[in-house]
This record gives structure tokens, C-alpha cells and sequence, in this order.
């Protein structure tokens, strides 16, 4: 606890909250290193909806191949997360979200559980109250009607002929951000050959007349763009019962090759579960038996994607991260103060040197010529690095003392230059692709989850700038450039929007030590706006938090319940701007140390990370260690150390004022 009658006072407040943070990183420091891998990296677990479970069971009803032990452990799962009023939910604490609750609903009918019992009762009188499976969205549907439980033609036309469009025609794949165009793909196929498996029980339950149907919705009135986009839809219906055989049957092929050449060396699909699972449905749906080694590769990928726990259970991961965690890891024990040589981050800037690439990619259709060196998120996903990856690795690695130099400034020379050349026209920079800022693609009627687009952000961009800063580029036009789009980025209350992490915290949070260190002054109205904004949300006890709400509804932005990676995040931009006596900053940290648990660590129920805004939060299980234990070692950098930590941690007895 804080000690009450000293914390008010300025110099003794300061003590406290240094005392209480040298224990907390000392511990935080031990927890970290006793999680690493033998080969060098970091992974916490990355949970989603039960969106992944569901249709991990759907996928394996629909190609035959269920078995006992799995399905008992998804049942689990998906009931544990059910809630009180029978909904299930994209995030902690958040609103019902009809698609989810149906796909659980019927993923639990599928596992055993009788239409009749009260938990399931209670599930399909909300969704019936919340206009049935007719309002769900286009996803939803079409796991449906591979049951018969939908009916195809009342589901938007996606036909595979898209493959044959030119990179610059408004609806070729590559104007949808890689993983839509993953799953866009596959499912052009499934949608064309419009497949219906005899389905073990009806639905009726789930039925109602309240409610759209179809894409446009009944009785809507369209306008606009979007009544175009619907006599398009129309378009193609028609053309799906005209198509000429061999311009589809190419169009099929074209597809198969193009999902097979982009399977990973493990089996899977870009390191993305749903991406893995629509691959698979399109494979066997054009003839790839479950023995090919192409479908066989894939299915066996499937088990990575799963967390069986103590309980018994089984939980889906939608992705996993371990570049990013590593690299996220690595950074927050240097900034405890461990030192640079320490065989753990030795170890584990050779694995992540091990993970650059050296071939191109998807993002080679925009940037032809480029040299790659970016780094991707998952294990394996060669086709697609991405810039916030790239940027986090580089600075991870310049915080170890490797054996080996020059080889490590080779690989960031390399990861570098390909930063700088993936630079958007704005200025910014998007995660996977260059100016990937279509309009027109998110219109279509099957578009109606998640962002399609991969357009430059704040906390990317932010990512990136801070990089080229610590490589000495703060002078170069193209930092530059990327300082004036981040600047123009901020919102009138001083904050920034966060498009991979919630939301406004995290955006701030990246954007102001990147644009310190690219060479803005305290000072700077931007900096003082920012400053401004984080004092104003921080919460009583002393935290930060800010629910996923806040995507839809500006009343949420900055609010939220006290997290320790959101008041890491809001530290962390604090500290940058030179805050670090302020009384924010200590109560902040001494929530921290509050809060942390003996063994060094920390609990965070809440859901930080995003996939999609809104349509798909992510918990990074890792993030509530690592963030909380940088802003601990930053805010400790600005101090003398009152005694050494234990030589068992790796963190020397002194450091740098």
C-alpha cells in the first residue's frame, strides 16, 4: 500500500513510488525471464470471442472429421464463456454480440447440448429478441447455409472470378488488406460452389420475423453508393447462373493455386486461424482429398491454434504472436535495466534474426523492387511482414549486445530500408501494405466485418518513426513526413486514435515517445495537448483503462476500468514527455506496484488488443507483463537506485540517471 501520510508530500511521494517500483520491476524481471523458451522467444496466449471455437467445431462437422476429446473440450469453453443472460460477447464486460451468440449456440447444439436446456433457452430468446439469425452478419450466414440452414441466394454474391482482376481494378484482391484478401479467396470459392452438408437438427428456434434479410435488409431504403453496390450484388447472382463453365472452372483453379502457394511451411495460412479454415473448406470443396499432404499439413496446423487447459478445456487462439512478444519482451528487460549481453536476449535476438525475410511478399505488388527485411507476427507467415513487427524487432535489437555486429546491423539495414520504402503517399504507414486505402472495397455487401483495408495509423506510423529516430534518421524527409502525418493525426482533446490496441490510450501512448524521440520538445503544443488529455482520464486509484467501447462511442474514449497494459501505455507517453515527477505519473506507478501479484506478475481480465476495432478485440495475454515492466524500468531510469536488485535477475546495481 502507499504509505498515506508521506504521499502528498512531493519528495517523500517520490521516494515511495521508487521504492515500490525497484520491488515490482526486480519481480516482473524474474517472472519474465523464467517464461522464456528454450529456443530464445516469448508467446502469451492470444484470446478472441469463441467466434475461433465455434467455428473450429462447424468446420470440423462440415469435412467429417470430430472426434470425442475435442469436441467435449470445446463444449467447455464456449459454455464457460456464456453469460448470465445467455449471450456471449467480442470482449470483457461487453455488450451480447448476436453473430457470436448464434455461432456458439449452434457450435454447443452440434457438441451435444439439447435445444430444451436452460442455458440454451435463455441463448435463443435473445436472439430471437435480437432479430434471429436473419440479422446476423454475412460471416454468420454463410457458416449457415453450408448447413442448409441458410439459404445461399439470400447471401451476397462473391464470385471467384475476382482472382483474374488486374493489381488496378478497384475490386482486385490486392485492394483488400492481406488477411481479408486470405479469407476473401477461399471463400469465393465455397461461395460459388455453394455447398449444403445435411445438417443434424433445424434451427426454427433461432428464426424470426423481426429483422433484415439478405444484405440490404427489409424494407431499407438504400441509397447512394450503397443501392449501386446492391444492384451489383444482383449483377452477379445473375452471373452465377450463367457463368461460363470454363471461365469458372480457370477462375477455381486460378484460386486453388493461389491458396496453396501461399501455405505456410507449417501447415497453415499466414498464421491466421479463420484464414486456415476457410483454406481448407475451399481445398476439399475442389477436390483435395483429407490425405493430400496440402489438406493434411493444414488440418494437423489447426491443433497449434489450441490452449487446452487445466479444466480440461480447449480454447482457440485466433493468432499467435510470438515475433512481436519476444521483441516486446526483449525491450522491456533492457529497460529494467538488465543487461545487454544477458544470455536471454542474446538468445533471443538470434532467434528473432532467424525470423527476418528474405523473400517477397504480397506487398511486393505495390512495392515491386523493394528488398524485403520486415518481420512478420506469428511463427510462420512468409508472405506477409508488417511494419509495427519490423519496427519493434529493430528495437529490440539495438538494445542487445550480440556476439555478432555486423550481422545484426545487416538485418537492420535491411528491415530499415524496407520500413522506409513500405511509407505510404500520406506520409504514414499501414501495418502489411502500402497505401492499401481502397474506398470502394469495404462497400461490398459481403464486407459487413471487420476492416477490409489496411490504411496508415497512428501507433504504427508511431512505431516506425520512433525506429528511424533510434537509427539516426530523424533529419531524413521521409521521418519527417511521418512526424507531420502523426501531428495532423491528433484529436482535439490532444489524443491519438489506436487501430491495434484500445484505443485512444494505446494511441497516445505510442505516438508521444515516438515524436520526442524523432525530436519534438516537451514543450511542443502537441506534446502539452497529449499530456493534458492522459491527466484528465486517469482514473482514482491511480490507473488507467479504456474499454473497446470508445471505437463506437467517444463517451468511452480514455475510460474504462484500471488495466496494467493501459497504464503502462499512458506511463509510458508520461514519461517521455518528461513527466516523471509529476503526481500522475507516481500514482500510476504506484498502482503498479499495488497491483502486482508476489510472483511478479499481473492480472488483466480485460481485452487491450484489437484484431478488428469493435468487431474483434483481442487479449494478449503477455501485454499485461511486458508493458507494465517497461514503464517500471523507464520511470526507474530517471533515478538513482536506493540498493542493487538480486544478482539473479540480471539487472546490475546501478544505472544511468
Amino acid at each position: 500500500m502507499y504509505e498515506a501520510d508521506t504521499w502528498n508530500d512531493g519528495p517523500a511521494r517520490g521516494r515511495t513510488a521508487s521504492r515500490l517500483a525497484e520491488r515490482a520491476t526486480a519481480l516482473a524481471v524474474r517472472h519474465l525471464l523464467s517464461r522464456q523458451n528454450a529456443e530464445g522467444w516469448w508467446k502469451g496466449d492470444l484470446e478472441c470471442s469463441v467466434t475461433s471455437d465455434a467455428e473450429d467445431l462447424l468446420l470440423r462437422q462440415f469435412l467429417g472429421i470430430q472426434d470425442e476429446k475435442t469436441t467435449r473440450a470445446a463444449r467447455l469453453f464456449i459454455r464457460g464463456e456464456q453469460r448470465e443472460d445467455g449471450t456471449w460477447f467480442t470482449f470483457h464486460e461487453g455488450p451480447g454480440d448476436l453473430s457470436t451468440t448464434i455461432e456458439a449456440y449452434v457450435a454447443l447444439r452440434l457438441a451435444g447440448d439439447a435445444a430444451d436446456e436452460p442455458h440454451m433457452v435463455k441463448a435463443a430468446a435473445w436472439i430471437r429478441v435480437h432479430g434471429g439469425i436473419a440479422a446476423s452478419r454475412v460471416f454468420t450466414r454463410i457458416w449457415l447455409a453450408l448447413f442448409g440452414w441458410w439459404k445461399w441466394e439470400d447471401l451476397p454474391a462473391l464470385p471467384p472470378e475476382l482472382i483474374f482482376m488486374p493489381k488496378w481494378f478497384p475490386f482486385s484482391i490486392y485492394r483488400f488488406a492481406c488477411w481479408a484478401r486470405q479469407a476473401i479467396v477461399p471463400l469465393a470459392v465455397v461461395s460459388a460452389m455453394r455447398p449444403v452438408r445435411p445438417a443434424p437438427f433445424r434451427l426454427d428456434e433461432l428464426h424470426t420475423e423481426v429483422g433484415v434479410r439478405g444484405p440490404a435488409g427489409a424494407g431499407a431504403v438504400v441509397r447512394g453508393w450503397d443501392r449501386f453496390f446492391l444492384r451489383l450484388d444482383r449483377v452477379l447472382h445473375a452471373y452465377h447462373k450463367v457463368a461460363p463453365r470454363r471461365v469458372r472452372q480457370a477462375a477455381m483453379n486460378r484460386a486453388a493455386l493461389w491458396i496453396i502457394e501461399r501455405q505456410e511451411i507449417d501447415g497453415c495460412w499466414g498464421g491466421i486461424q479463420v484464414d486456415a479454415t476457410y483454406s481448407l473448406m475451399a481445398l476439399h470443396l475442389l477436390g483435395y482429398k483429407l490425405e493430400h499432404p496440402v489438406m493434411r499439413a493444414g488440418l494437423a496446423s489447426l491443433d497449434a491454434f489450441a490452449v487446452w487447459r487445466e479444466d480440461g478445456s480447449r480454447m482457440i487462439e485466433v493468432s499467435q504472436s510470438p515475433v512481436w512478444d519476444t521483441s516486446l519482451a526483449v525491450s522491456a528487460l533492457a529497460d529494467a535495466g538488465v543487461r545487454p549481453d544477458h544470455p536471454a536476449l542474446v538468445k533471443a535476438a538470434d532467434w528473432m534474426l532467424e525470423k527476418q525475410h528474405r523473400q517477397p511478399g504480397d506487398w511486393a505488388v505495390r512495392r515491386p523492387g523493394l528488398e524485403p527485411g520486415g518481420w512478420a507476427f506469428q511463427f510462420h507467415n512468409d508472405n506477409n511482414p508488417d511494419l509495427d513487427d519490423t519496427a519493434e524487432v529493430i528495437l529490440a535489437l539495438r538494445r542487445v549486445q550480440h556476439p555478432d555486429p555486423v550481422q545484426v546491423d545487416a538485418a537492420i539495414g535491411r528491415g530499415v530500408r524496407w520500413s522506409l520504402g513500405m511509407q505510404s503517399k500520406n506520409g504514414g504507414w499501414g501495418a502489411f501494405d502500402a497505401d492499401n486505402t481502397s474506398a470502394v472495397v469495404g462497400r461490398l455487401p459481403f464486407c459487413d466485418f471487420g476492416e477490409v483495408t489496411d490504411p496508415p495509423s497512428a501507433d504504427v506510423t508511431a512505431h516506425i518513426v520512433e525506429m528511424l529516430a533510434v537509427e539516426g534518421k530523424c533529419a531524413d524527409p521521409r521521418t519527417r513526413r511521418g512526424v507531420e502525418w502523426l501531428l495532423a493525426e491528433q484529436e482535439a482533446s490532444g489524443a491519438w486514435f489506436g487501430r491495434w490496441g484500445v484505443n485512444y490510450i494505446y494511441g497516445t501512448g505510442s505516438v508521444v515517445p515516438a515524436l520526442m524521440d524523432a525530436g519534438l520538445p516537451s514543450e511542443h503544443p502537441a506534446i502539452r495537448r497529449a499530456v493534458t488529455w492522459l491527466s484528465s482520464v486517469q482514473n482514482d486509484d491511480g490507473g488507467w483503462g479504456e474499454d473497446p467501447r470508445s471505437y463506437r462511442d467517444q463517451r468511452w474514449a480514455g475510460r474504462g476500468a484500471s488495466t496494467p497494459s493501459q497504464t503502462a501505455w499512458a506511463l509510458l507517453a508520461l514519461l517521455a514527455a518528461g513527466e516523471w515527477q509529476s503526481e500522475s505519473v507516481e500514482q500510476g506507478i504506484g498502482w503498479l506496484a499495488q497491483t502486482q501479484r508476489e510472483d511478479g506478475t499481473w492480472e488483466e481480465p480485460y481485452f487491450t488488443g484489437t484484431g478488428f476495432p469493435w468487431d474483434c478485440s483481442m487479449k494478449y495475454h503477455l501485454y499485461r507483463q511486458v508493458f507494465p515492466l517497461m514503464a517500471l524500468g523507464r520511470y526507474l531510469h530517471k533515478q538513482p537506485l536506493e540498493r542493487p536488485f538480486d544478482e539473479t535477475t540480471g539487472v546490475p546495481s546501478s544505472r544511468r540517471p
